[in-house]
């Protein structure tokens, strides 16, 4: 079980998972839905088993390209912790898994699951012909919310649609810092990446672009639904992580940029995530 925990990198939930919480209780807390602790259980499962599946997934199909690079080559397939048979079966596991879990949930939710599943599977392989792979993690994470909403409700709606906007940004910029330790690489080995193609100094303009716009996408919601002082606490909170981040790293100084990955984010969206949850209750 730890091989596996560590194969899929289990800490890095802290990313998307307080996100969920915040799709999950705005539905609760913005609509005629009761909360009911089932869904929330099933919520969180289909978290896990999607996640599983995409961070294992990722694992298999870069196995070889993880065994070349100085940083990676310690990961646990490459190293032989665990063989590429079993991580694709533990893939394949965990996506009926999460397949199986939202047929319990609603309809709705159980026809977009292969939907989402090709979402945070295919990004994968998008660093093998496009530059944009961190928007399509960003999108995968983003997901997140939107989710949380759907097992709730089983119908869309506007509000959570921005939470997901700002992680998709969000996750993209940070996910562009992290790919700066392979700026070198992947343009040797041929790999697609922002680093790559544009050089540090302007995907770090990037990145700086795209947590601006994380930040005005998670304003929105202020103009949609009621909120209070809590929440512009939190919104302030994570702005203010975001641009700590980009004072950690600098292109000729990349020694932080783990505390800038880790840290600074899983601080960031917990701590919002809090604070939006206790607005929740100060406003009910």
């Amino acid at each position: 079980m730890k091989k596996y925990f560590s194969l899929v990198t289990f800490s890095h939930t802290i990313f998307a998972m307080p996100f969920a919480f915040i799709g999950f209780f705005l539905a609760v807390t913005t609509t005629d839905h009761k909360f009911e602790w089932q869904k929330l259980v099933m919520m969180l499962l289909c978290m896990v088993f999607a996640r599983n599946s995409a961070m294992a997934f990722n694992r298999y199909l870069d196995r070889n390209i993880d065994a070349k690079n100085p940083r990676t080559k310690q990961r646990d397939i490459p190293a032989g912790r665990i063989s590429p048979a079993a991580a694709l079966t533990f893939t394949l596991v965990n996506c009926a898994l999460f397949i199986l879990m939202t047929w319990f949930i609603n309809p709705l939710c159980f026809y977009l699951s292969p939907v989402a599943l090709l979402v945070v599977l295919g990004y994968s392989a998008t660093k093998r012909f496009t530059a944009l792979c961190h928007m399509v993690l960003g999108a995968g994470l983003s997901l997140a919310p939107i989710g949380a909403y759907l097992v709730v409700t089983g119908a869309f709606a506007l509000t959570p649609v921005f939470f997901s906007l700002s992680v998709l940004c969000w996750v993209s910029g940070f996910d562009i810092i992290y790919a700066l330790q392979d700026e070198e690489f992947d343009r040797n080995e041929k790999l697609h990446s922002i680093p790559a193609w544009m050089g540090k100094v302007n995907a770090l303009r990037l990145s700086t672009f795209l947590h601006v716009c994380s930040a005005i996408f998670i304003l929105m919601p202020v103009f949609y639904t009621n909120v209070g002082l809590l929440y512009y606490i939190g919104i302030a909170f994570f702005c203010a992580m975001l641009i700590y981040q980009h004072l950690l790293v600098k292109p000729n100084d990349l020694s932080r940029v783990n505390i800038a990955f880790m840290t600074t984010n899983g601080i960031a969206s917990v701590v919002f995530a809090g604070f939006f949850l206790l607005d929740r209750v100060w406003m009910r």
